[in-house]
């Protein structure tokens, strides 16, 4: 959650004080704004205004320094839950289908409903698509392009690795990254993050096929 413009807000509260507002004071301002901005309805509860240690540094008006940002990503890196079976890949059907749900964990959904991955909005992932969003890089050929056809390739193991520690956690490879923390969050289960490491890394896949 980036609480920048509610800083905003909050300062503007305080604009009416003789002296600036230090940076408490404002903290303070600020999460008074958001705790009278939000209301606990249906499975939306308060507690998603919880901020961790790396929300709140990339919520600063200033980006965290290049050694706090190592050490966030290092956590973040460190709660990747791996798949302990050692499966990685499920069915990329399912994982184009999750691809393209953007809805999920509001409050009019009842508890228990999956989530879907979103990916359209932000990410191009085939030809075929006429919209998508362009805040993150195009996915279009991921797997084609990174050789992952080989599974017995140490190089082929490396990316598998990597693109399920990305959909789990993008915070563990770039700290302020816009990517949500699908599995460390709980949007996504890990059968779901397996359908979408298919769509992604499977050759059969719209992704790489085409």
């Amino acid at each position: 959650m980036n609480l920048k413009p509610l800083a905003l807000a909050g300062a503007a509260l305080l604009a009416g004080c003789g002296t600036a507002p230090g940076p408490q004071e404002l903290d303070r301002a600020t999460q008074g704004v958001i705790q009278a901005s939000f209301r606990a309805q249906g499975i939306a509860t308060l507690d998603r205004l919880n901020q961790d240690e790396l929300q709140r540094a990339c919520s600063a008006e200033q980006a965290p320094p290049a050694d706090v940002a190592k050490r966030l990503e290092a956590a973040q890196l460190a709660s990747v839950k791996w798949p302990s079976d050692g499966a990685y890949i499920g069915d990329w059907r399912e994982g184009e289908k999750l691809a393209q749900i953007g809805r999920g964990m509001t409050w009019t959904d009842p508890a228990g409903v999956p989530a879907g991955g979103n990916c359209y909005n932000c990410h191009q992932m085939s030809k075929a698509e006429i919209s998508y969003g362009t805040i993150g890089p195009s996915l279009y050929h991921y797997g084609k392009l990174r050789g992952v056809a080989n599974p017995a390739d140490p190089a082929s193991q490396q990316i598998v690795r990597y693109t399920w520690g990305k959909l789990w956690n993008a915070k563990a490879y770039s700290a302020c990254s816009n990517m949500p923390r699908f599995g460390h969050a709980g949007v996504l289960s890990p059968a779901q993050i397996r359908d979408l490491m298919a769509l992604l890394l499977d050759p059969a896949s719209p992704v790489n096929a085409q």
